[in-house]
Order: structure tokens, then C-alpha cells, then sequence
């Protein structure tokens, strides 16, 4: 997978939560249009990463890197492998987050309702490093073929 090709699927996966969220805090915020900016969010962010997973392992990347892991040394894939390390181990401690944090935000919700926005950005905060670790580690790990 080229360069552009991962920095496009990044993005994609971003503008695909960002924007059906911020379509709905931008409007009236009804109970209606949060499960239809969920349900736009869920189909729009599955969808790409369905794509991306498509791309990632169609027969062109692979061969591509095979050619390229031939002609590396291993400094070069032991610095991938630790990059990848890295990542996934912050996805780890984000989705760690994300369980605390979100235990927290219901018993904030169910003492005081008005306090769903700010809980849910905590929420929404963690998710989104978890996922973001997660993407990137697999898009590491896609180099070393």
C-alpha cells in the first residue's frame, strides 16, 4: 500500500466519525438524529475500514512488500516491529480508558442528564486514540508484509 493510499484510509476513517458528529452537535439534538448520525457514522467508518482492509491485502501490496522486505536489513524491520509494539500497546491502555471512562460518564448521566456532552467527549477522546492506535499498528505491521 503506497504512502497516499494509507494517509487517505487515515483520513477517511477520521472524517467518518468526525463528520456525522458534528453534523448532529451542529443541530438540533434530538434523540432522532443521534441514532441517525450513529447509524451514518457506523456504516461510513465500516465501510472504509472494510476498504482499507481490501487494499491493505490485495495481491499488488503484498508483492510490493515482499520486494522491499528482501532488500532491508533487520535494523529496518525491528524498528517496524517496535513501532507496531508501541501503538498496540497504547490502543491496549486507550480501550482500558475507554472502559473506565465510559462506566463513569453513565453514573455522571444518571446523577445529572446535563452532563452528557461533556461525559460523552471523554468517552469519544479514548475511543478515538484506541482506534487510532489500532489502525496505525496494523498499518505498520502491513509494511513488513
Amino acid at each position: 500500500m503506497t504512502t497516499i493510499i494509507q494517509i487517505l484510509t487515515a483520513a477517511a476513517l477520521v472524517l467518518s466519525i468526525i463528520v456525522p458528529f458534528g453534523a448532529f452537535f451542529l443541530g438540533e439534538k434530538t434523540k432522532k438524529r443521534y441514532k441517525k448520525s450513529l447509524a451514518c457514522n457506523c456504516f461510513f467508518f465500516f465501510g472504509s475500514l472494510l476498504v482499507a482492509t481490501v487494499v491493505m491485502f490485495s495481491g499488488t501490496a503484498s508483492v510490493h512488500a515482499a520486494t522491499a522486505a528482501g532488500t532491508s536489513d533487520l535494523a529496518t524491520g525491528l524498528g517496524y516491529i517496535g513501532a507496531a509494539l508501541v501503538t498496540g500497546l497504547s490502543g491496549i491502555g486507550s480501550g482500558i480508558a475507554v472502559a473506565s471512562s465510559a462506566s463513569a460518564a453513565l453514573g455522571a448521566i444518571s446523577e445529572d442528564g446535563s452532563l452528557f456532552g461533556k461525559s460523552m467527549i471523554f468517552v469519544a477522546m479514548a475511543e478515538g486514540i484506541a482506534l487510532y492506535g489500532l489502525i496505525i499498528s496494523f498499518m505498520i505491521l502491513g509494511k513488513l508484509g
